[in-house]
This record gives structure tokens, sequence and C-alpha cells, in this order.
């Protein structure tokens, strides 16, 4: 009965895999003439396919969409910004934000799936670039692949690191396939991996990339983030100065390439009109909405989305700012270019959004989510389609990079005045017209980047990487200086004249239950006005009114019980059906053996 049972599970293993590496021919046999336009053509198999350097070009495309489909159609929100509490929806995905997702939440599985996906095709096509290549493909684009390959591979390597830890590294398709049950890996390993990816990446892609390749300065600007996750991962708090000095030196090769610079107006990196611009990296290249590939499609806009913005059909509208963002803008009010671009906000009117029409003002007393909406059809030259947005996904931008040398620089010490570390920390700020610091301390590099990158998918993976580098520090972020899953409803976020935000918060729990004085006075962030439903103010903050929403919840209900980060649940849980299927899930990890 064992033997049969373990013949079953290894079976299933084999089969899931082989359905991985099955999708690989099928998404390259239908690769047209132009980047992500694809024309089904049928009849290829390996040993035939790669004649041509363009059939090769075509090969490596589906490693920029349909394999990150799985993890892009939902998973990428809650991951990468529910979790680092940028915005939240108690409607989609609420479970991300509260920390309660387990190995069966279907956006979960769904994305460690399609990151493995990547692996597995990128896996491959490093083996046939070595063993199916035709004499008509030259050994510059044979190393283009491979080195695209490298690079995605480490990419997604990075985000199952950051998102589960010890995870099972695969080079080798055929051995997994024969050896489908394995040993998960240490993360030291993990990361090691990684930055060897990234760093073969960087020697095999050309100086300058073509058609929207990235060149090997792309490379090198993932190995930079690579590598300051890897100068404190696990460390005891200090991280490593030869290796930051590293960082140091790859960030300056990436801005001092010339192939890249920060757009002058932030809100266009958002703006489908501005794809490829000159500050990507590297991203998630979606096909054409008109296409009508849903599997390769940028499907996130129906979560984003509602009625009032666009006129496909859509079903978002309830990702709203949190109280963490609210209160990080309003210690900056003139930072407004990058609210208005992350978040519709009161009184904000957008020229190019119903542009037909003159433009949408924003009418809500709310904060809703602005990035990844686009307006109409017609706003987008006719490129968008019920779940098909035009827009990219960043993976990585050149602020990043600022941003990396900024953290490097800044290394263990509590904070700089370094000319070379503000030079790179401002460089953000001043593109966003905000005045330049002259010092900042790691908390100051935290803001930083939690505004620049809110709803970007990526804050949380910072946030990781900081945690595994001076985890006593993150969990009292985490447990004291954030607030997780307190509502904000429509007509709960006023606009006042000095461009601060007011905003009132619903219990967590209910829909409709605010916070009350004994008089009935309504408790607000700034003030306590006389009712739900009159705004007059009665007591400032001037005349002794404070504002303690964790002691107001603790107060009001019984069963409040506060959102707990721990070394428990850092993490994500791994999909219920590997556990079941892989027994190595419940042992120690162990070091990856690397065969060079």
């Amino acid at each position: 009965m064992s033997n049969h049972l373990n013949e079953s599970k290894n079976m299933k293993s084999n089969l899931k895999i082989f359905f991985m590496l099955s999708t690989i021919l099928v998404v390259m046999g239908s690769c047209g003439d132009d980047f992500l336009d694809r024309t089904p053509k049928h009849g290829y198999v390996a040993g035939n396919y790669y004649a041509t350097d363009e059939a090769v070009i075509k090969a490596i495309e589906p490693l920029y969409n349909y394999a990150w489909s799985g993890y892009n159609e939902r998973a990428i929100v809650g991951m990468g910004s529910f979790r680092a509490n940028d915005a939240w929806s108690p409607y989609l995905q609420g479970e991300f934000a509260r920390f309660t997702i387990t190995g069966l939440t279907p956006e979960l599985m769904n994305a460690w799936s399609s990151i493995y996906m990547v692996v597995s095709m990128a896996n491959q096509l490093i083996y046939d670039m070595d063993h199916y290549t035709k004499d008509g493909v030259s050994e510059a684009v044979k190393n283009q692949a491979r080195g695209e390959a490298y690079l995605m591979r480490g990419t997604a390597y990075f985000y199952l690191l950051r998102g589960w830890g010890e995870v099972i590294l695969l080079e080798d398709n055929v051995d997994a396939t024969s050896n489908p049950v394995r040993p998960l890996n240490t993360e030291e390993s993990v990361l090691k991996f990684i930055v060897r990816d990234f760093e073969k990446a960087s020697e095999l892609l050309p100086e300058k990339g073509a058609n929207f390749h990235p060149s090997r300065y792309a490379a090198k600007a993932l190995l930079a983030k690579a590598l300051l996750a890897q100068s404190g991962w696990n460390k005891g708090g200090q991280r490593d100065e030869a290796t930051l000095q590293r960082v140091v030196s790859l960030c300056d090769e990436v801005i001092n390439c010339g192939q890249y610079a920060l757009l002058d107006e932030y809100e266009n990196l958002f703006r489908p009109q501005y794809n490829d611009n000159e500050e990507t990296i590297l991203a998630m290249r979606w096909a054409d909405p008109l296409l009508g590939e849903y599997a390769s499609s940028n499907n996130l806009i129906s979560d984003l989305a509602w009625s009032d913005v666009t006129d496909v059909n859509c079903w978002g509208g309830s990702l709203h700012a949190t109280v963490d963002m609210i209160d990080y803008y309003n210690e900056e009010p003139a930072d407004s270019f990058r609210l208005r671009g992350t978040f519709f906000s009161p009184g904000r009117h957008y020229d190019y959004i119903w542009g037909e029409k003159g433009g949408y003002t924003y009418d809500r007393n709310w904060l809703q989510c602005k990035k990844g909406v686009v307006g109409s059809k017609a706003d987008c030259d006719g490129h968008l389609a019920q779940q098909a947005s035009p827009l990219n996904t960043y993976i990585m931008r050149l602020a990043d990079v600022y941003l990396i040398k900024a953290e490097a620089i800044l290394g263990n010490n509590a904070s700089t005045s370094d000319a070379r570390a503000l030079e790179a920390f401002n460089a953000t700020r001043l593109r966003a017209k905000l005045p330049p610091k002259t010092s900042f301390t790691f908390e100051d590099l935290i803001r930083e980047r939690r505004i620049e990158f809110c709803l970007e998918y990526c804050n949380w993976y910072d946030m990781v990487t900081w945690y595994r580098w001076k985890p006593q520090y993150m969990l009292d972020f985490f447990n004291n200086k954030q607030y997780r899953a307190f509502m904000l409803n429509n007509g709960d976020v006023l606009m006042n004249e000095d461009k601060t935000l007011s905003y009132r918060c619903v219990f967590p729990g209910t829909n409709n239950w605010y916070f009350f004085d004994d008089q009935g006075h309504c408790y607000w962030s700034d003030c306590l006005r006389a009712s739900e439903n009159d705004n007059t103010v009665v007591q400032t903050k001037e005349q002794g009114y404070t504002y303690d929403l964790r002691a107001l919840a603790e107060a009001r209900g019984a069963d409040y019980s506060p959102i707990i980060l721990s070394e428990a649940n850092i993490f994500m849980p791994y999909p219920e059906s590997d556990v079941i299927q892989n027994p190595y899930f419940n042992k120690p990890a162990v070091e990856y053996q690397f065969s060079e």
C-alpha cells in the first residue's frame, strides 16, 4: 500500500513537470514576427525549430509574459504590495494583507507554479542552445538566448526566495523529470544560485540590447540587488562591507552606461504610451490586448479599474491606500506628483483619462489605486480589452538602482551624509520635485522606497531582504509602526487646504463601525469631528486631541486581534499539493551541490 502510494505521488510529480516542459515548444511554436505578435506556426519540435537567429529570438519571448501569467493574474498584488501594506482590499486577496494565506490559497498555488514555469522554460532554453541549434544560428544569438535565460531564471528564484525562503533549485529539466522528488535548498544556496545566474547573464548578454531585449547592464542591475540582499542575509545584523562596495560599483556601471535615464515625469511611468521607456531596465512585456491572448496578457486591469475610469468591463475599485501610506504622504504634502501617480485623491484631474471628454476629475473622498489604471480604449489608442491592459509590469527600473546604491553606501551606519549616497538617494526626490536631503537614515530609505515603488508589487520583497538583515528592527517596524487592515471607505478621506489628507478608519473586521467617543463624536486622524455625517471640527490636536488607532481598536472591541508578524509567517506556506507529494517539504533544507 505504501509503495503504491509513493508511486502514485511520483507519477503526479512527473506529470506536473512534464506538463510544464510540454508548454515550452507549444509557446515557441506560436511566436510571430514582432515581439509578442504571435502567429501560430505548427510542426515545430526542438530538433528543427532553432534554424535561424530569428527563431531563437522568438523562443526567448515567452519568458517575459506567458511564463509569468499565473503569478501576474492576481497573486502579484497580494504578494508584493498587500503584504507590504501599500494598499489593501477586504474583497480582493485580503488574506495576503492579513497574513492568513494557506497552502490551499489559489493565488499562492498559481504563483508558485507560474514562477517555476519561468525556471523550467529558462532551463530548457539553455539546454536547447547546446543541443538543437542549427548552423544558421550565430554564436552571438545563442549567447544572448543563454544570457536572457539565466537572467530570467535568476529573477524567478529571487522572487521565490523572498516569497518562500527555502525552495528547490532546478537547472536541468531532464534530471528534474527523472528525479522529481527533491529536498529544499537552503536560503543561502538559493541566493548563491541567483548571484551565479546574474553573473553568467552579465557575461553573455550583449553590450546593448535590441528590440526590447535586455543588455548586460540589466543583469548587472539585478546582480547588484541580489548582492545587496546577500551582504546581510542571515549574517547577524551586519552587512559585508566588501560586498557592499561591489554593489556600489555595479550600480555605477548601470547608471553611467548611457542606456537608462529617469523619466522627467513620475506619472508617465504608468501610462502605456511610455512602455519601454528609458527608465525600464527589465519588465514583463505583455501581448497586445487586441490579439486576445489571455495567457500572455496583463489581466490586472479588471481588478484595479472600475466603470468610472474605463470603458471595458472591470470589477475593481476596492484597492485603496493604507493608513501607512497616507501618513507618509502627510509627512511631506509636496510629494503630490508621486501621490497622484499612485492613488486617485480628492479633486485630482487627469487629462489623459477620458481624454476625448476633456479628462477625468476624481470626485470621491477616498484614495483608490491609480497605478495600472490606464483609462479608456481611446486613451490607450485602442489597445485595451477586458482583462487585457497594454501596460508592462516593471521588474526593475533605474530608480531602484539609485536607491540600491544609496542603501549600499549607507551600509551598516545609522545615517550618512556621504555625497555619493546623497546624489543617489536624492535622484528620486528631485524627479518628484522635492528638495534634496542633506543626510538620510535607514528609516528614511524605507520611506523613500515605499513611496517610490508603492503598488508596483515589489515593496514586500525589499522588506523581506531587510528582515533577513535586521530581523528585530523589521519585526518592530511590522508590528509597531505599520497599521494593517484598518478599512477606509468612500467618504473617509478629506483633502485639506494645506494638501494634507484627513482620514477616519473603520473598525477592523467590520464594514461600518467607525471610532466614536461617548458623545458620538467621530475620531479622525487629525481632529475630533461632530458625528459620522457632520464633519464640523470639535477638537484639534493643538487643543489636546490624540489619535491612537491601536488603543481605539483595543478599547472598542474585545475581539480585536492585531496582525502580528513573526518568523512563522514572514515567508509564505508551500502549496499543499506539493507538500503532500514531496516528503522533503517537511524536512530540513540542504545545501545545493553546485557543479561549477
